[in-house]
C-alpha cells in the first residue's frame, strides 16, 4: 500500500498527519511512504527526518497523492485536491462534517473518506481520539494565551512591598479542555472556578483543586456521547443569571462550551463583558463555531469594554510539534487494525463500531445522510 502525507495549505495550519516515528511504523507493517516537500517543517518534521525512516519525497500534492492508496491529512480536502486523486483513495483525516460543503463532493469522487471527528468515545478507541488529544492541548495553551494578555500574576505573592492577590480564573465547560485549562491554571496558582451542565463533571472539577458552580436541574445535560445537549429555556435563563455573577468577580474567563453540528451556545453576553474588571481576558476556544462570547473575533485579539477578548482558532496549532505527534499516533492505532498485508489494503470491516462510526463515504455512496444538508447549507 502506498501512504501519502501531503502538506496542510489551510491558513495558520502547522500540523502534519505523520511523524517520522508513524512513517516508520507504517514501513515496518510493510508499507511505502511518499511525504511531501516540507510537509513537516512548520511542526519541526525536516525532510531529512522522514527520508531517515524510509519515506520517499514528492514535489507537490498531485504527485504526493495522485497514485497513493492512502492520503493521510489534518484538514478536508480542499476542491482543488479532490480531482488529483485516484478513484478508490482512501482518506483518513478530520472533515469537519457539520460545516463541509463538499461531503457529496467526495463521495461523487469514489473516495472512501473516514471522518475522525466521528470515532466513537468507548474505551477502545480513546487511543484513536483526535478530538480529546488535541483539545488538551488547546486547554494547556489557553491558559499560556491568557497569561500573555493578562497583565497581572497569576499566583498570590507575599513581598515586602504587599500581597498580590491570585488570579480568579472562570472556566466554561469540563470537558476535555476545560479540565486541562483547570489543571495548568491551578499549576499556576490561580483560584479556578468552573461551570458545566453536567452534573458529572463535578467530581473530576474538584479533584483538580478547583470550584464547581452548577445551576441545579432534575435534567441529564450529557447525551449518549459524553457531550453536553442544549437545555430549556428556563435552565438557559438561570444559567445566564449565575454566568453574570461569577464573571463580573472573574479576572480571566476561558469557554469551551460547543455542541456537536451546532453554533457555539452565547455564554458570555456583551453586558456581562461590560461588567467585568478592566483588564480582564477572555479566551474563547469555540471562536471557530460562532464563539461562546459574541464579541469575540476569529483569529483576531481585540480590546472592548476594557477587556482582551483572544479569538485565536486552530490553538493546537500554535504547539505544532507535539499537536502533530498525538493526532499522527491517532491515525496510526486507528488505522494499523485495517492495514492487510496480504491484500495490500484496508480490511474494512462494517461490523466494526469505530469503523462504522467514522467511515463516510465508500464506493460513490454517502453513508451518513444525515450530515449531507448540514454540510450543503453550511
Amino acid at each position: 500500500m502506498l501512504i501519502a502525507v501531503p502538506a496542510e495549505t489551510q491558513l495558520h495550519e502547522k500540523r502534519v498527519a505523520a511523524t517520522p516515528e508513524t512513517v516508520a511504523k507504517f514501513m515496518a507493517a510493510g508499507c511505502r511512504v511518499v511525504v511531501e516537500k516540507g510537509a513537516g517543517l512548520a511542526a519541526n518534521y525536516p525532510d531529512a527526518a522522514y527520508l531517515e525512516k524510509g519515506a520517499e519525497l514528492a514535489d507537490d500534492f498531485a504527485a504526493t497523492c495522485g497514485s497513493a492508496d492512502l492520503i493521510l491529512k489534518v484538514r478536508p480536502l480542499n476542491e482543488a485536491e479532490i480531482p488529483a486523486l485516484k478513484k478508490g483513495a482512501a482518506v483518513v483525516s478530520l472533515v469537519s462534517p457539520f460545516t463541509n460543503p463538499l461531503l457529496k463532493s467526495y463521495a461523487d469522487a469514489g473516495l472512501t473518506c473516514f471522518c475522525m471527528e466521528m470515532v466513537p468515545r468507548i474505551s477502545r478507541a480513546q487511543s484513536m481520539d483526535v478530538l480529546s488529544s488535541q483539545a488538551n492541548i488547546a486547554g494547556y495553551k489557553s491558559v499560556l494565551l491568557a497569561m500573555e494578555h493578562y497583565q497581572r500574576f497569576f499566583p498570590m505573592l507575599m513581598t515586602a512591598a504587599g500581597t498580590v492577590q491570585p488570579a480568579k480564573v472562570l472556566i466554561m465547560g469540563a470537558g476535555v479542555a476545560g479540565l486541562q485549562a483547570i489543571a495548568t491554571a491551578r499549576r499556576m496558582g490561580a483560584n479556578v472556578e468552573v461551570f458545566d451542565v453536567r452534573a458529572a463533571a463535578k467530581e473530576q472539577v474538584e479533584s483538580l483543586g478547583a470550584r464547581f458552580v452548577e445551576v441545579a436541574s432534575d435534567v441529564d445535560a450529557e447525551d449518549a456521547g459524553g457531550y453536553a445537549k442544549e437545555m430549556d429555556d428556563d435552565y438557559k435563563q438561570r444559567q445566564a443569571d449565575l454566568i453574570a455573577e461569577r464573571a463580573a468577580k472573574a479576572d480571566i474567563i476561558i469557554t469551551t462550551a460547543l455542541i456537536p453540528g451546532r453554533p457555539a451556545p452565547v455564554l458570555i453576553t456583551e453586558e456581562m463583558v461590560k461588567s467585568m474588571k478592566p483588564g480582564s481576558v477572555i479566551v474563547d476556544l469555540a471562536v471557530e463555531m460562532g464563539g461562546n462570547c459574541p464579541l469575540s473575533e476569529l483569529d483576531e485579539i481585540v480590546s472592548k469594554h476594557g477587556v482582551t477578548l483572544v479569538g485565536v482558532g486552530n490553538i493546537p496549532a500554535l504547539m505544532a510539534t507535539d499537536a502533530s505527534g498525538l493526532y499522527a499516533r491517532n491515525l496510526l492505532n486507528f488505522l494499523t487494525p485495517m492495514l492487510d498485508r496480504e491484500s495490500g489494503g484496508l480490511s474494512i470491516n462494517m461490523d466494526d463500531e469505530v469503523i462504522a462510526s467514522s467511515l463516510l463515504t465508500r464506493d460513490g455512496e454517502f453513508l451518513k445522510p444525515e450530515l449531507l444538508n448540514k454540510g450543503e447549507k453550511a
